[in-house]
């Protein structure tokens, strides 16, 4: 499998050979979202908390008699009847989302999301994208170069999730060049995930022959 190479103003200098295990591997939809899902469980924080009868205040003794008032038995202003008393059953903070995900599994995932994009020419592979000094104007000006390759003609004007940047090992200054931009993220091959792929409407690759090799090594 070969893949041609661009520079930031859109022409084409050269190509790149891809592995076509992560490139050209087989669809497995279930698998990616088993993996997707499992991902986003594992990025979840649980916030929802509620105290139950044993952490609410008050309820230090019974609130009267047990009998010969007239009125129902009741043993604590803290049971869940009572306004102000503990929530029965309601969230606790300490509940645990988190999944297992197995490295192959990850990695399959990882590869068979990469394969449809690459099959539907949303990869690509740019020779050098980075900047001496952070500069927001000079990361605009490449992304609208880019968009003169075919098929990429919104890379540039895409309001929401634009493109996901790969680098082999990104700058300082290149990722605060594009951090002002709401609809891209800079990340390094190595943490590269199907979540952030699939995220993303393009997915650029800087810096191609070290990336692709950092890429693979993760298969090995």
């Amino acid at each position: 499998m070969q893949a041609p190479i661009y520079n930031t103003k859109g022409k084409e200098v050269g190509t790149i050979k891809l592995p076509e295990h992560i490139f050209g591997a087989k669809k497995n939809s279930a698998l990616v979202h088993q993996v997707v899902t499992a991902m986003q469980a594992n990025a979840r924080v649980s916030i929802a908390d509620t105290k139950n009868r044993a952490e609410v205040s008050g309820g230090g003794k019974k609130p009267w008699k047990q009998k010969g008032t007239g009125r129902a038995r009741h043993g604590s202003i803290r049971s869940p009847i009572w306004r102000g008393g503990g929530s029965a059953h309601g969230p606790l903070a300490e509940k645990k989302y988190a999944q297992k995900i197995n490295r192959k599994m990850r990695a399959e995932a990882l590869a068979s999301v990469l394969s449809e994009k690459f099959k539907d020419g949303k990869i690509l592979f740019v020779d050098s994208l980075s900047f001496d000094v952070p500069k927001t104007k000079d990361a605009r000006a490449a992304l609208t170069g880019l968009g003169a390759v075919k098929g990429y003609q919104d890379i540039a004007t895409r309001r929401k999730n634009a493109a996901l940047l790969a680098f082999p090992k990104k700058g300082a200054a290149t990722a605060k060049s594009f951090r002002n931009m709401g609809q891209v993220l800079v990340e390094e091959v190595r943490n590269l995930n199907p979540v952030d792929v699939l995220k993303y409407r393009y997915l650029i690759v800087t810096d191609p022959e070290p990336a692709v090799a950092a890429l693979t090594s993760r298969f090995s």
